[in-house]
């Protein structure tokens, strides 16, 4: 029997963890969520069922390109899949998100249709 997985959510704004949490409910998926990169570690640093991470970029401690590359050093969740999650949407955002070590990108407002495509694509993989 597969287990099903949780998506963490790391991001610095309750309102967009409120919204994305709701949605990804509504279909069926199990969130989790961290107000900040340090809160995410130590949930992914302790016992869990995360299958994948939906990072914001712009947080103000930890920006979501250090977190990301610090993710992939780590022992714990270096293989995890990673999507960014950014209002960045300019030329060459994408690629500084891939440069850092995320799997995938999406920018806000989010496309909800192309999230969970994403993430059927990583948590059924």
């Amino acid at each position: 029997m597969e287990t099903k997985k949780d998506i963490l959510i790391i991001d610095d704004d309750m309102r967009n963890i409120y919204a994305l949490k709701a949605v990804l409910r509504s279909r069926g998926l199990t969130c989790i969520s961290a107000g900040s990169a340090e809160e995410g570690f130590r949930l992914l640093s302790q016992p869990n069922n995360v299958g994948l991470v939906l990072m914001d970029i712009m947080m103000p401690d930890m920006d979501g390109y250090e977190a990301i590359a610090t993710l992939r050093h780590s022992a714990h969740a270096a293989h995890l899949p990673i999507v960014a999650v950014t209002a960045q949407a300019m030329v060459g955002d994408r690629e500084k998100c891939l440069a850092a070590g995320a799997d995938n990108y999406i920018s806000k407002p989010i496309d909800v249709d192309e999230l969970l495509v994403q993430i059927q694509q990583y948590l059924s993989s």
